[in-house]
């Protein structure tokens, strides 16, 4: 007698197309024999009208919290301002600090100019440009601080490295801009190496994400895993999911520890909602992940191999029929139907998927860090001024120099200005002045405090500051770009 109960998850229909897609998703679960007790939540546009800024009610919550399992479909985030994205919230919120975007190219059956195409995207979830952390500082600039800590890369890329074990997988590649940014993305690719080498039989290569980027749309077949800090893996996963022949058909998992949510990766799509002509396959394959998670291996084999099956059949939805390959043009409604048909088959051409023995649900242990000594060495001072000339700036932020601190350079948009500027840099209203201790002086932060009272009694107004530190006599800040 099996007394197993069925895994508790969390659904959400969405806007748009979201409801008929769920629709199909569920009954080619259900006659799978998925078992599954499934609470609904109400997300999206509705919620967002009624006054909640993140598209989500407070109760909604309970449920995520009491089944840590989310099927979600797409929902529409209305335009303007004050509106949060669920998906960033969500990912935030539960710690699914881990992004997983398997793209895969079904040739000849879907159109593409990859046929060898079988890439997974494992993007950082959490951090980057993500945190959202915004200001407008002058009436010219704008600014978006870009986070990246050593726990969230380590999380992340270990998380590739064990996903890449689990699932046989030969290589994994690491994409960073760290020949700009030094320290951000410097650390993503440090970390990258550091664990990389605790994994010896897989094998490791890091690029610069441009020419990744050019390399990964041109010769996908080349790379196997890719690891990414947050902004990159969000761009190039949708990269990826198109020229495989379609965004439509890419499902998403989003893992942390002990929560996981899991989508399609395309939007709304509001134009053809209603019309019975949306693709269900990425919220499906979604699903599929979702199985594979909650140990349900042996149901999303038999789902995924019937939806494989059905693809070579030539049963089709609008956006990925083409004439003299498709046999038959289906509705959302039929595509589900045709792939319930075909539970129990194979795929005769493309590969048959094998779940044994897998699972995406990784504990992730991290390393404990040694303690560093960190050592106030100087104070950037960040400035709003209308005057577009370093060399007068200078002469009136000269006046605050003290015996403890002295004006030693004038950035502008990252660019040194002063001393030995070059008067053709264009400028704006957003000065960096860097100051630095006077001779060998020891300085603390009541120095910095003194600094900016004088700066203050000049009539210069000051925007923000960011001390300058030392890590075990290892400088925690970068140069200015012509310095």
């Amino acid at each position: 007698m099996n007394t197993k109960k069925p895994t508790q998850i969390t659904i959400a229909r969405g806007d748009g197309i979201g409801p008929e897609i769920m629709d199909a998703t569920l009954r080619i679960l259900t006659a799978a024999g998925a078992d599954l007790e499934i609470e609904e939540i109400e997300i999206g546009e509705k919620i967002y009208q009624q006054g909640h800024s993140a598209g989500i009610l407070p109760e909604a919550w309970d449920s995520l919290r009491k089944t840590r399992v989310f099927l979600k479909a797409p929902i529409t985030t209305p335009q303007g301002g004050g509106f949060k994205s669920l998906n960033v919230t969500t990912r935030k919120v539960l710690g699914l600090f881990a992004n997983v975007r398997p793209c895969v190219s079904y040739h000849p059956f879907v159109d593409t100019k990859h046929p060898e195409m079988d890439v997974v995207i494992i993007r950082e979830n959490e951090e980057d440009l993500y945190a959202g952390i915004e200001h407008q500082q002058t009436d010219e600039v704008y600014q978006c601080l870009k986070l990246i800590s050593r726990p969230g890369t380590e999380k992340i890329i270990r998380y590739a490295f064990e996903y890449a074990k689990a699932y046989n997988r030969k290589k994994v590649t690491c994409f960073t801009k760290d020949n700009i940014m030094k320290m951000t993305d410097g650390l993503f690719h440090k970390v990258f190496d550091e664990i990389g080498n605790e994994y010896p039989d897989i094998e490791k290569e890091h690029w610069i994400v441009d020419i990744g980027a050019a390399k990964l749309a041109d010769t996908p077949e080349k790379f196997d895993v890719i690891v990414m800090p947050n902004l990159y893996g969000d761009i190039l996963s949708d990269v990826a999911a198109q020229i495989t022949g379609s965004v439509g058909l890419a499902g998403s998992a989003n893992i942390g520890d002990g929560f996981a949510m899991f989508e399609a990766i395309h939007g709304s799509a509001p134009r053809i909602a209603g019309m019975n002509k949306a693709n269900p396959s990425g919220l499906l394959l979604g699903a599929i992940q979702m199985l594979v998670h909650i140990g349900q291996q042996d149901v999303a084999e038999k789902i995924q191999n019937a939806w494989l099956r059905t693809l070579e059949d030539g049963m089709h939805t609008y956006d990925i029929f083409k004439e003299n390959l498709s046999k038959a043009r289906l509705g959302t409604k039929e595509f589900a139907d045709a792939v319930i048909e075909r539970l129990g088959q194979k795929p005769q051409q493309l590969k048959p998927i094998s779940y044994s023995n897998q699972s995406a649900n990784f504990k992730i242990t991290l390393k404990p860090q040694q303690e560093v000594v960190k050592k106030l060495v100087g104070v950037d001072v960040f400035i709003c001024s209308k005057q577009r000339d370093p060399e007068s700036l200078a002469k009136r932020l000269q006046v605050s120099n003290s015996d403890e601190l002295k004006l030693s350079m004038i950035t502008n948009r990252g660019t040194k200005v002063w001393p030995d500027g070059f008067p053709e840099t264009f400028c704006t209203d957003h000065w960096r002045c860097r100051f630095k201790p006077n001779n060998a002086s020891k300085i603390n932060y009541a120095d910095v405090l003194t600094l900016m009272k004088s700066i203050h009694e000049t009539d210069l107004e000051i925007i923000k500051t960011e001390n300058l530190y030392e890590f075990d006599g290892v400088a925690g800040y970068t140069a200015a770009q012509g310095q």
